[in-house]
Formats: C-alpha cells, sequence, structure tokens
C-alpha cells in the first residue's frame, strides 16, 4: 500500500487503484463492483467485476445510470425530482461504481457508513455535490462509500426472464465488495453501516429484509422512508405497460432490446400517464417503479420481515422531517391553496372516513395544509413508525427521531421541514441554489446529526434513549434539540388500523 499524500495506493481484491487527497482525506472515486450489466448481461442480476491489470485510477466518478426525466419524488412525479436536474447518464453500462472516502488509510478498523441516494428508484446519482463525504469523513473520523445502482426499468422493472429488484441486488453486490475490501481503506468490515434517504431508505429497509443482504451490515439508518413496495402482480402489470410504450414484450430479450436511455425515457412517460391517470393505476400507485415484494430477492416486505425477527440482529436508527409533503408541494406550486375538490378525492382514496378524523384533529388547518399532513403522514411518518414498531416487536433494537428545522428551499422560505431538508445537515453540505448560506446555529445542528449519525455507526447508540411502541421516545432536531414522547402521536393515531405493506395491483 503506498499512503502518499499526492496519489494514495491502495489494493483491492480485483487490482490496485489510485486515489487523491482533498482536504486531508483520501478519495477513491469511480472503483467498479460489479461488471457493466450490458451486452449479455443485461437486465440481470450483478456479477463479479474482472481482475484488471496495473493500477486504475480512481480520481473521478463513475457515470450514473440513464435517469428518467420524471424524477418521482416520494409519490408525486416531478421534474428532475428534489434537486431539479435530471444527471445525464450513459448507455455504455459501467454504471455499478462506488466512491470512498476516508481520513486515514492506516487506521485501526473505523467504522464504515455506506450511504444509498434517494431519487424515487428512478433518479440520482453519487457524484451529486450534497453526498459528498469529506467533511463527514475528515471530521467525524468514519469511512464513507456511495455507489451508484441501476434505476428506472433497468433497476427496478419487472419482467419476464430477469431478476426482480435488480437495484436492490446492485447495492447488495456493492456490500459484498465493502465487506471484502474495505480494510484495506482504513474501515471496520464488521462495523459497517448502511444509511439512505427518500428512496435510499426504501432501499435501506428493503435490505433489511432481503436475505441476500444478511450479515453484509450492522447498523442501518432510514432517512424519510416512503411506503411503496409494490406487489408482483402491480410490478407486472406495470412492466408490461412500460414494454408497451416501448413496442416490445415484456420480457428480458423484448426490453434488452430497448437501449438504456430510451427505457429510462419509456419510464418518464409511463410516469406522466399515471400522473394524469390515478383512477387507472389507483392512487397508491402512483410511480412506474419501486422495489417489489417478489417472494424471492424480497420475499416479504419490510414490516413482516422485520415483526418475524429477519434483522434483530441490526440495529436501527429511523425518523422523517415534520412536514415531508411540504418539499412536493412546493416543486408543483400547490403552497397556500389548493383545489379543495383535489383535497376531498385524497382523503376518500386513502381513509375510510372521507377525512373527518384528521378535520376533527386539526380543525383550524386550512385544505392545503391538511393535504400537506395527510400526504405525509401516509407516504412517511406512519409507514416509518410501524417499521420502527415491527422492528423491536422482533426482538431488533431501534431509535427515533424527528427533524423540525424549518429552512428555505429553492428560494422559498416553507413554515415546516421538507422532504430533504436532512441532507445538508448529516453530510455537511449546504450546495449554493439549495438551501442557501447557513447560519451559525445552522452548523451547530448540523454538526450535532453528523455526531449522533458517527456516533450510532461506532458504537450502535446515538445518544438517546432506545425507541419502543410504548413510551415511543423520540430525538427532535432543531436549533435546540429535545428528547421525549414522539411529537406526532395524534398523527399516527389516525393510522392505528392500517398496516402497510405490498401494494396490490387495482382492480379492473
Amino acid at each position: 500500500m503506498n499512503n502518499s499524500s499526492a496519489r494514495p495506493q491502495v489494493p483491492t481484491s480485483k487490482g490496485a487503484v489510485r486515489g487523491i487527497v482533498e482536504a486531508g482525506v483520501h478519495v477513491f472515486r469511480g472503483i467498479p463492483f460489479a461488471q457493466p450489466p450490458v451486452g449479455a448481461l443485461r437486465l440481470a442480476a450483478p456479477e463479479p467485476v474482472a481482475q484488471w491489470e496495473g493500477v486504475r485510477d480512481a480520481g473521478t466518478f463513475g457515470p450514473c445510470s440513464p435517469q428518467s426525466a420524471f424524477s418521482v419524488s416520494a409519490n408525486a412525479a416531478t421534474p428532475g425530482g428534489f434537486g431539479g436536474d435530471v444527471a445525464a447518464g450513459t448507455d455504455d453500462g459501467g454504471w455499478l461504481t462506488l466512491n470512498i472516502w476516508t481520513p486515514d488509510l492506516g487506521a485501526a478498523r473505523l467504522p464504515v457508513m455506506v450511504w444509498i441516494y434517494g431519487g424515487g428508484y428512478t433518479g440520482g446519482r453519487a457524484d451529486d455535490p450534497m453526498y459528498d463525504g469529506t467533511r463527514l469523513a475528515g471530521e467525524n473520523g468514519v469511512v464513507i462509500v456511495s455507489m451508484n445502482y441501476r434505476l428506472g426499468a433497468e433497476g427496478f422493472g419487472m419482467f419476464t426472464g430477469a431478476p426482480a429488484n435488480r437495484g436492490l441486488l446492485d447495492q447488495t453486490a456493492a456490500l459484498t465488495w465493502v465487506r471484502d475490501n474495505i480494510t484495506a481503506f482504513g474501515g471496520d468490515p464488521a462495523r459497517v453501516t448502511v444509511f439512505g434517504e427518500s428512496a435510499g431508505g426504501g432501499s435501506v429497509a428493503a435490505l433489511l429484509a432481503m436475505p441476500r443482504a444478511q450479515g453484509l451490515f450492522r447498523r442501518a439508518v432510514i432517512q424519510s422512508m416512503p411506503s411503496k413496495f409494490y406487489s408482483r402482480e402491480l410490478a407486472e402489470r406495470l412492466g408490461h405497460a412500460m414494454a408497451d410504450q416501448a413496442g416490445v414484450p415484456a420480457t428480458a430479450a423484448g426490453i434488452a432490446s430497448v437501449g438504456p436511455q430510451e427505457l429510462a425515457d419509456v419510464t418518464t412517460a409511463l410516469a406522466q400517464q399515471m400522473a394524469g391517470d390515478p383512477e387507472r393505476w389507483g392512487v397508491e400507485a402512483n410511480r412506474p417503479v419501486s422495489p417489489v415484494v417478489d417472494g424471492d430477492v424480497l420475499p416479504r416486505s419490510p414490516w413482516e420481515a422485520l415483526a418475524a425477527g429477519q434483522a434483530r440482529d441490526v440495529t436501527v436508527l429511523g425518523g422523517h422531517t415534520r412536514n415531508e409533503w411540504l418539499a412536493i408541494m412546493a416543486m408543483s406550486g400547490q403552497l397556500g391553496g389548493m383545489d379543495e375538490a383535489v383535497v376531498e378525492a385524497y382523503f376518500h382514496a386513502l381513509t375510510s372516513d372521507g377525512g373527518k378524523a384528521y378535520r376533527a384533529a386539526f380543525p383550524d388547518a386550512r385544505p392545503w395544509q391538511l393535504y400537506e399532513k395527510l400526504m405525509t403522514d401516509w407516504s412517511f411518518r406512519a409507514p416509518l413508525l410501524q417499521l420502527l414498531d415491527a422492528h423491536v416487536a422482533g426482538g431488533g433494537t431501534a431509535y427515533a427521531y424527528e427533524l423540525a428545522w424549518k429552512t428555505s428551499i429553492f428560494g422559498q422560505q416553507l413554515d415546516g421541514t421538507p422532504h430533504g431538508s436532512d441532507l445538508p445537515l448529516v453530510f455537511g453540505n449546504f450546495p449554493a441554489g439549495a438551501f442557501g448560506e447557513p447560519t451559525e446555529a445552522e452548523r451547530a445542528l448540523s454538526a450535532r446529526m453528523r455526531t449522533a449519525w458517527t456516533s450510532f455507526a461506532d458504537s450502535g447508540t446515538p445518544g438517546w434513549a432506545p425507541y419502543d411502541p410504548e413510551r415511543r421516545i423520540a430525538k427532535v432536531f432543531d436549533l435546540e434539540d429535545s428528547v421525549g414522547p414522539y411529537t406526532g402521536q395524534v398523527n399516527l393515531a389516525l393510522w392505528a388500523d392500517t398496516a402497510f405493506g405490498a401494494i396490490p395491483a387495482p382492480k379492473g
């Protein structure tokens, strides 16, 4: 191993890599963890990467998977998703790469944190400046890993002859690479924490329920997990719709005849159709792809698997922002006013009483505020807390948090805490144009969250009492933090009779 400060060189199981040093942190980018999934490997499970000769340059990020122009953020199709931009993917299949930030190549096994980005399973990329691991690794003494995985129909479409959940299998392959190689980068393969936000949080929940992922990580952080997991029948129906859109059979061979970017464009078209025709697909099934409870890769929904004790040996930290749906409403121009007929339609679709209990619980809320509460609760709050309940019931240990920091996003000052607000705080990065320059109090909040996340990765505790379904103790992160009974008890009570799980195909 060459620890030269100019270009550090490290051996891996497939060949040596040469990184760079930034702000005192050793950085390795674009390391392949699986073969490019093109040609004969198109729509297949990831295969181990081939051995390479010499030293591979690891100074730049690898390309991301082709992406949908409508990155489905949470449940609403929005151009470019949370960040507003669509990443430029490639058709050459070199998507399955990972990146490492390590403060000390010679360290005696530092805790490792593996990041999974969100983007509605149709967008996202590891090279997003928000996810730069320099500060988290350098100031908090952990090894940070991120990866690109297959998205959209390429990674999650359900087609005859192709394994389901290929994007999740990619994530598992990256975790396997970490297990086999991270010691050379100063990390401890026995102390791996997987963490992710939005679709990344949903991916973490899926990994907890996947037999293939067992033993690859010891702790898990679930940030703003969406409720969307599809039944096999629903996923197959969506796969046929994508194939029809492309004019090919809904088989691995048929879909493989469509170029990767063209297939991403097909996903975009289907997302637009679904947004314009909720009666056909149902309010719950309103994105073209999502993890599939297929009976093999993902045998059971995360709620069922955790309640049965499948992940009891993994400690879980889970939470959400207080007003998740504000971000979606801000991007779609719904803040401050909405057609009351639309609000009524959602209440009748998602609640058994047409929203009467919500109106009684929040009598002073305006229609758009009731809608925000409904969608935040249904999409994030209730399914996440039910998942923590299931994990504890299955013999596991969990910790809960809520982020209540009111911030401006994309130039809009929001009276609440929208989806994605945790990202700059957890990584300590505030890219220009998204959140604005942070105040000293906000930087201090970021430091406290980073300490909690990395302490959890190191020792298994973030610094407050464990969660249980009776007391529901949770940490509230804000400019002034607090710990106590979970603040959303009223909201949770409205969903007490709802059991989240695989979403069935709509009737008809």
